[in-house]
């Protein structure tokens, strides 16, 4: 790779002595990040591996008004750059709008950054790039720019927003080749001038830095509707937290619920509302960089998401470079799934408990819910028999093959009991199965054969994590909770035999409730009196979902209502 930063005409807008501190400093001015210089205090360099003061004397408003002269003007972004070079200098004012400091950042086109994704660029698909501030998005960004430009000899068209990509002044940086750039006056136009651009200028690329509001990712959409390829950045680090953006879902493809029927939902083994993709991600390729020599790649995002939504890990590779420049790519099973905010905010039946909610209270901590026990082939309630049967503390430690169970929840459910577990992939090496009912049905000669090898089989009734709880607890011989935090036993109420029955047959009739409130049939829907447990979770679902719940009426006919 090679560099071409214009570090000099940067150094010049500077004052005499902090200039004079960097140029005698030891370290490589090829590393410097950044210089940050605020009123009052010692001028700072930020190198990638260290930072230093560069000097004794404390900065002054002429240092900082000495910059601002040598520099191009303010956006309303707070952010300046230097003619002709990539070099950004972002503003921090005080109450009176005067600035009292800057960070002086160095803008680099590195040419060769781009090898690690080349073959994705050739495509012709569009390519979102996620990752961590400084890890060289603008800068890959640009480079593809430059490539598609001036090898692939196509037209291209980069927004440019805040003269990041091209560099400050009217003529654009060498870094991006041949490719045109478009100016934005303001941030808020951002998303007028990309569709201008589709409209005026006949682009077959258009680049974009930071899609950060819903009028861009709808302006995103827009264009690669049109058959314009996208090579784009946006404001996340990962797939899974794209996911959970409601501002930026949609360049994923969106997520929204659906109500299942009830032969749908048992032959899934769900609940009945899923979460599923609501249409064809904008970006059909997302890359998460970690840095220039390190990406991860999903280079087909739809299949990746309905992954994650079905609670499975997303196809992905590893791509890494050498010191040789040498691309090495490794396919793997991301582990996403269990990510605390796609377990809170996404998954549906998964949620947290505490006190039950009165006005706008939220609560948080670790789902106990006691949902039915779980059953073993013959069905009855002591958990299956065989070889390797139920074991007391400190027993060998188990392998366990999930067979069409979510391995991420099982992963979950062994974590959060710290039972001796681990899941294996193949059946062959599984001391234990788990299965769902519609899968012990449909496969049912394989699962026979296990049985038959000395391998007990456990049919659980739902995919949730509470059930695969309840299921390692009666093979590990743990102590099953079976009251609620108020200490009333689930079974003990007078209008119920079986508590589990009835919390289930509760959940159902909010995930209906949810469905028509979102489809928007009603506007609102008082639920069944239910006792403070149950509406505690009645309430956690109401909040994955961004509806709004209050508790009505006075005991035992206290009761849930919810509305958008």
């Amino acid at each position: 790779m090679t560099n071409n930063n214009n570090i000099d005409l940067l150094l010049d807008t500077l004052p005499t002595h902090i200039t004079d501190a960097l140029q005698a400093g030891t370290d490589d001015v090829a590393d410097l990040l950044e210089i940050v210089i605020d009123l009052g205090r010692l001028p700072e360099a930020r190198y990638r591996d260290v930072e230093r003061f560069l000097s004794n004397r404390e900065v002054t408003q002429e240092d900082i008004d000495h910059v601002i002269g040598r520099i191009g003007e303010f956006g309303e972004d707070n952010r300046a750059g230097i003619p002709r070079t990539l070099h950004r200098i972002s503003a921090i004012r005080n109450r009176r709008g005067t600035v009292i400091g800057l960070t002086c950042r160095v803008g680099r086109a590195v040419f060769g950054t781009v090898v690690i994704i080349r073959d994705l660029v050739e495509t012709g698909k569009s390519i979102l790039l996620l990752g961590k501030p400084g890890t060289g998005k603008t800068t890959l960004l640009r480079e593809t720019a430059r490539v598609l430009a001036e090898e692939f000899r196509k037209r291209v068209v980069i927004v440019d927003t805040s003269n990041e990509i091209a560099g400050d002044g009217d003529i654009p940086h060498p870094g991006i080749g041949r490719a045109r750039r478009m100016q934005v006056p303001r941030p808020a136009e951002q998303h007028g001038v990309m569709i201008e651009a589709v409209e005026n200028h006949m682009p077959e690329v258009i680049v974009i830095d930071e899609i950060g509001t819903e009028l861009e990712s709808l302006a995103a959409r827009t264009i690669a509707e049109r058959g314009v390829q996208l090579v784009g950045t946006a404001h996340g680090n990962t797939l899974d937290n794209l996911m959970i953006n409601p501002t930026l879902s949609d360049l994923v493809g969106g997520i929204q619920a659906v109500t299942l029927g009830d032969e749908e939902a048992r032959r899934r083994g769900t609940q009945k509302t899923v979460l599923e993709r609501k249409a064809p991600p904008t970006f059909e390729i997302l890359v998460e960089i970690e840095s220039w020599d390190s990406v991860t790649v999903y280079d087909d995002v739809a299949t990746a998401v309905d992954a994650i939504l079905r609670g499975e890990n997303p196809p992905a590779e590893l791509r890494s470079r050498d010191a040789d420049g040498v691309v090495h790519v490794e396919t793997v099973e991301r582990e996403r799934i269990d990510a605390p905010s796609l377990g809170r905010r996404m998954a549906p039946g998964r949620g947290s408990s505490g006190g039950e909610r009165g006005g706008g209270e939220r609560f948080g901590g670790s789902e106990r819910v006691s949902g039915p026990r779980l059953r073993d082939r013959s069905g009855s309630g002591s958990g299956a028999s065989g070889a390797n049967g139920a074991a007391g503390p400190g027993a060998t430690t188990q392998r366990i093959f999930p067979f069409g169970v979510s391995r991420n929840r099982l992963e979950t459910a062994i974590e959060r009991l710290r039972v001796p577990a681990v899941i294996v992939r193949e059946m062959k090496d599984a001391s234990l199965v788990m299965t769902l009912k519609n899968y012990y049905r449909q496969s049912a000669q394989r699962l026979k054969q296990a049985e038959e090898h000395g391998v007990p089989v456990y049919v659980l009734r739902n995919n949730t994590i509470t059930q695969m709880e309840r299921q390692l607890a009666q093979v590990f011989n743990l102590r099953e909770v079976e009251t609620d935090e108020g200490g009333q036993s689930e079974g003990d109420s007078g209008k119920r035999t079986n508590g589990s029955e009835v919390i289930e047959d509760a959940m159902v009739e909010l995930e209906t409730a949810i469905s028509q409130l979102m489809n928007g049939e009603r506007s609102v829907i008082e639920l069944t009196p239910r006792s403070s447990y149950i509406r505690r979770l009645q309430h956690q679902m109401a909040d994955r979902y961004n509806l709004r719940s209050e508790s009505r009426g006075d005991d035992p006919n206290r009761r849930v209502k919810i509305y958008r």
